[in-house]
């Protein structure tokens, strides 16, 4: 929690820089970043809603690192994912000049991270509070060893470290793609595009004229600019929630995600199901696949007219709402 880093602030420990910029990592809505100075803050934030969040409260936001970058300060909040965490604990050590700060639950691997740092440099004593640590290294530390050496490839896809199925294709992905029909319309939507391996897929079937790829991670978009490059293809770093399509669509394909934590929230998929069934045209068709486990089908009848379960296994079930109702928000 933010908690940390404002002790570790007031504590002297970590020193603030008077002037020159401060990265801050991939913070998340939930992380209060009162304790640094606004004017000098720039916000790294890949994920399209946190990105947004930060920005609406006036700070500096870039989806990503820029090269050859020089800060005078860092703030890393560690993601749940082991390579992603370790690769942005290495960036901003090779792009700050001052203290890089590490903030992390003891769920998000904190305890890991700070052991594997003993091994390559003397990181300063913990501070720990709130179910997690807190504490810094010098800017400038060589944590070279933890930067992909190039770009990480699956099945003949690109991927990237922390996106979503990065070590190998998604297999409920694969079994939506193996169900489409060979008929998908013109214009076809992507929601939650994810690093492209299903819109590759859609972009297979001739008669799809026009494609859309709305993504809320920057990162794996940039992995999907590559998967499905096409002329067809057409690129949304978005919130698929709230991403509004240039036009009406005959198909939409997905597979939402389920959970931002832990826990599983069904109300995400509901919330995609939604945004769906307001961009497809009259006779237009969703295409999902989602966990068995999880309560869409009541969602897809408020939404379309006809609803039906297409396949699936004991994991996973592909379905097929065609026909969206009008008049509903």
């Amino acid at each position: 929690m933010s908690v940390r880093l404002s002790l570790a602030a007031q504590s002297g420990g970590f020193a603030v820089p008077a002037e020159g910029r401060i990265a801050v990592f991939h913070p998340r809505v939930e992380h209060d970043l009162s304790a640094l100075p606004k004017d000098q803050v720039l916000v790294i934030q890949p994920f399209r809603p946190d990105h947004d969040h930060f920005q609406g409260q006036g700070y500096e936001c870039a989806p990503s690192l820029e090269v050859g970058a020089d800060y005078a300060a860092a703030v890393v909040f560690l993601p749940r994912a082991k390579a992603l965490a370790r690769m942005l604990v290495a960036q901003a050590a090779a792009a700050t000049h001052g203290q890089v700060l590490i903030d992390g639950a003891k769920t998000e691997g904190i305890d890991s991270l700070l052991k594997d740092l003993r091994k390559r440099c003397t990181p300063s004593a913990p501070v720990s509070k709130a179910h997690g640590k807190v504490f810094w290294v010098d800017g400038g530390t060589d944590l070279s060893v933890w930067l992909p050496e190039g770009p990480q490839q699956v099945e003949g896809f690109i991927t990237a470290p922390g996106v979503f199925s990065s070590d190998g294709i998604d297999p409920a992905s694969r079994m939506l793609a193996a169900a489409l029909p060979q008929k998908l319309g013109r214009c076809v939507a992507d929601l939650g595009a994810g690093w492209g391996y299903l819109s590759a897929q859609v972009l297979k079937h001739e008669e799809v004229e026009e494609l859309h790829l709305a993504e809320a991670d920057h990162a794996a978009l940039a992995c999907a600019r590559l998967n499905a490059a096409d002329p067809r293809s057409h690129f949304h770093w978005a919130d698929a929630r709230s991403w509004k399509v240039p036009g009406p669509v005959n198909t939409v394909v997905m597979n939402p995600p389920f959970h931002t934590g832990r826990a599983a929230e069904p109300s995400l998929g509901q919330a995609f199901i939604g945004a769906a069934a307001a961009m497809l045209a009259a006779n237009g068709s969703l295409w999902m696949v989602a966990n068995r486990h999880l309560p869409y089908e009541t969602a897809l009848s408020e939404r379309f007219v006809q609803v039906r379960e297409e396949g699936g296994d004991n994991r996973f079930k592909i379905l097929h709402a065609a026909k969206p109702k009008r008049g509903r928000k």
